[in-house]
């Protein structure tokens, strides 16, 4: 019986770091789809009710929460993938705030200048990667806090996903960046994950074709 249900577009999108974390610590959860035209068009009545008028919604029983980095925090707290003590986990939620970053930027580019803004976007990237790279050079163990995973791995691996799909050997000059993903993707549960149906049918944003 899945102990959370996920809420959301039929993209990976904002779920899916929540989605990686959840099958890396072995929970279960179900997910709802929600059709992107539906919503646009005010036919789902939880538009109305969500938070913020946003999705994704996290449900632990009657436990609701939204806004996606919220629901990693939250996760990150239940499943010790927080730190060791007070100056990890701001270390963790910096670099989580600085993926967010990268992600708006990405979203930017999808949803607005596609077609017009390519070459300076794939110019750019390599200035938006380096700190990422920087940060595990400082904090040697393979992960953003060093040793330890925490939630904020799940969210960077997932946007350095959407990046590559887009972008190709776009972690070409990044080595610490290329074995972060490769560490990542080598735990067995998310492997497991990243090969189920569920996951494969899942476009990686708007824009991608399967």
């Amino acid at each position: 019986m899945a102990q959370y249900t996920i809420t959301y577009f039929p993209v990976q999108g904002r779920a899916e770091a929540i989605r990686l974390l959840l099958s890396d610590q072995g929970a279960q959860w179900k997910d709802e789809v929600i059709q992107i035209n539906d919503w646009m068009d005010g036919k789902i009545a939880l538009k109305k009710e969500a938070m913020f008028g946003q999705l994704p919604k996290f449900q632990d029983g009657d436990f609701v929460l939204y806004q996606s980095n919220t629901i990693l925090r939250h996760l990150g707290r239940k499943y010790g993938l927080y730190g060791k003590n007070d100056k990890e986990a701001a270390l963790i939620d910096m670099v989580n705030d600085g993926v967010e970053d990268l992600r708006m930027k990405f979203g930017h580019h999808i949803h607005t200048e596609y077609e017009t803004g390519r070459e300076k976007f794939i110019a750019d990237l390599p200035n938006q990667l380096r700190p990422f790279e920087r940060i595990l050079s400082e904090h040697p163990g393979g992960f953003v806090a060093g040793s330890q995973i925490s939630y904020a791995d799940y969210y960077l691996l997932h946007v350095l996903y959407v990046h590559t799909k887009l972008i190709p050997g776009c972690l070409s000059d990044f080595p610490l960046l290329r074995a972060f993903v490769a560490k990542m993707n080598a735990r067995p549960k998310i492997k497991a994950y990243q090969e189920s149906d569920a996951c494969k049918k899942r476009p990686a944003h708007r824009k991608d074709k399967l």
